[in-house]
């Protein structure tokens, strides 16, 4: 679970089949909006504000890091009354109304996020109460109230639903949970047993790595920040009957895929491929989560030695990825590869709390400092051009913003 996260980019992902490249090769746009103080990174946070946030939260938390009081506060504040987040709330003190877009994706990620920091369980219990609202009738979720169930969308509730104290597979609508749902999006073993993102418009499901990788932890009922599971022997691909079977199917096929060179691949229209850093990390996550992490030893081995750059220019939610990569199989994340993951991390926005200071991480700043890295110093927030590219192809193709003919939108 990567920056596909924003709406933007599903849409270009659905439209032109490749995924953000590694490293873009030139600057993103400057941002169109003020950045927040408490928000981690320096670009515009429109489509991924809550999304990069959350997952930075959520990576610190797992390393023991004490997030600043100020960058918790303003992922809270972004939620709507009616307990759902949007992608970006600029003005936090005006009402959420039926303009604005509000999305499982980012909804899903924040109640992670919050449950993992603990003191906001009024807040995740609201945002479940939102995501159970917009159940489909099929157990799953799309990334806007009433879309069509996609794998990636449903494993990212999942997760909350998860975090939250919920059973996933009792959260049921139409008599389907949404295990259901991940398992009619599983392809048989003679298609490879990966995951599709969802039906194309004739029913078709195709293999999608991203999918698969989201897939695999929703299917074991495991969120963003899923630990190793126990050693998994190697077994035939079998029908995808089950939860636990798809999500072993979805684990070998990804694990085929890194087989080689040891990253997944992604390709722009008229590119060759190219190593997708992101999708590798949350292949990472998956493998750990569904094999041990042993079964994640190569993806893992080449992203310490090949992801510096990438994250580098990706900003916050690259370094989450990579820390979250980190935890699932055991790994030093303040020397993966020669880089501290956790003090690039939280370089990017407020400084950490005190306590954090003898752990390795950055120290509180004093007060009345700047909390913020200076735009000139601050990595792209995941993004970058070709995120732009991506929104513009989109545009295009006249796909429509955001999916909006799709969307059902609650104040």
């Amino acid at each position: 679970m990567n920056v596909r996260r924003s709406a933007a980019v599903l849409a270009a992902t659905a439209v032109i089949g490749a995924a953000t490249p590694a490293v873009a090769a030139s600057p993103s746009p400057a941002p169109s909006v003020a950045i927040p103080s408490g928000l981690y990174g320096t670009t515009d946070p429109t489509y991924d504000g809550v999304w990069r946030q959350s997952l930075a939260l959520l990576a610190q938390d797992t390393v023991g890091v004490e997030p600043a009081e100020k960058a918790v506060d303003w992922l809270a504040g972004q939620q709507c009354a009616n307990g759902s987040f949007a992608a970006f709330r600029a003005d936090p003190a005006r009402a959420c109304d039926a303009k604005l877009m509000v999305d499982t994706n980012s909804t899903a990620a924040a109640v992670q996020a919050l449950a993992a920091l603990g003191g906001h369980e009024a807040a995740a219990e609201k945002a479940v109460g939102w995501l159970k609202s917009v159940q489909n009738a099929d157990g799953g979720w799309g990334y806007t109230p009433g879309g069509a169930s996609d794998t990636n969308s449903t494993a990212v509730v999942v997760g909350a639903l998860a975090a939250a104290g919920e059973k996933p597979a009792e959260v049921v609508k139409g008599g389907k949970s949404p295990y259901d749902a991940l398992v009619t999006l599983a392809l048989p073993c003679d298609a490879g047993g990966a995951f599709a993102y969802q039906p194309d418009k004739q029913g078709t499901l195709t293999a999608n790595a991203d999918a698969t990788a989201a897939g695999v932890l929703g299917a074991l009922g495991e969120g963003l920040a899923a630990g190793a599971g126990k050693k998994a022997d190697k077994t035939a691909c079998a029908a995808p009957g089950t939860p636990r079977q798809a999500a072993a199917n979805g684990a070998a096929y990804l694990a085929e895929a890194v087989a080689k060179n040891g990253y997944l691949t992604s390709v722009l229209p008229g590119a060759e491929n190219q190593p997708d850093y992101g999708n590798t990390a949350d292949a990472v996550v998956a493998l750990a989560a569904q094999g041990g992490a042993e079964r994640a030893g190569k993806p893992l081995a080449w992203l310490q030695r090949n992801a510096a750059a990438w994250a580098k220019q990706s900003g916050p939610a690259a370094y989450a990825q990579l820390v979250l990569a980190a935890h699932a199989t055991g790994t030093d994340p303040r020397a993966f590869g020669g880089t501290d993951l956790v003090a690039a991390l939280n370089a990017t926005g407020p400084a950490p709390r005190a306590a954090d200071a003898a752990k390795g991480g950055t120290a509180d700043k004093a007060d009345g400092a700047d909390d913020t890295v200076g735009a000139e110093e601050e990595p792209e927030d995941g993004f970058g051009v070709w995120w732009t590219v991506g929104v513009f192809l989109v545009a295009g193709i006249g796909i429509g913003f955001l999916i909006s003919g799709r969307r059902k939108q609650q104040p």
